[in-house]
């Protein structure tokens, strides 16, 4: 009953990992690639790694698995999201057809500077303040 277990742990988690790859390669920018990327292959490797376990049945390599799995899930969406950010402070385009950019106002090249609102509107708030 465990191999068949682990099976499809291991066939799931090896497609997740596939799909993720595939998604790489289809999506048309970067930030869609790393959304892709990220939830895909955690979910994959997260998977492959719960069919080692059953697989081995041992408290030691379970425990191991699990702090593997919990530093992959508090990591890999971290990274994605830095990554994102700092290629958007580079300049690299969103993709045509991007409905939305939540960013668009709020970041200051000149001086690096990211606000919670738009910078447009904030110096008509600071003007308002000055009179």
């Amino acid at each position: 009953m465990s191999d068949i277990l682990v099976g499809i742990l291991a066939t799931f988690g090896t497609v997740f990992v596939l799909l993720a790859a595939v998604g790489l390669i289809r999506m048309p920018d970067t930030y869609l690639r790393i959304s892709v990327t990220t939830k895909a292959a955690t979910l994959g490797i997260g998977l492959i790694l719960i069919a080692a376990a059953v697989y081995f049945n041992d408290l030691s390599i379970t425990s191991r698995v699990l702090a593997i799995i919990l530093f992959i899930v508090l990591t890999a969406p971290i990274a994605a999201h830095l990554i994102g950010r700092a290629s958007y402070f580079i300049g690299i385009k969103l993709w045509d057809k991007s409905i939305m950019d939540d960013l668009k106002g709020k970041y200051k090249k000149r001086t690096h500077e990211l606000s919670s609102e738009d910078t447009n509107d904030r110096s008509n708030s600071e003007d308002n303040i000055n009179k």
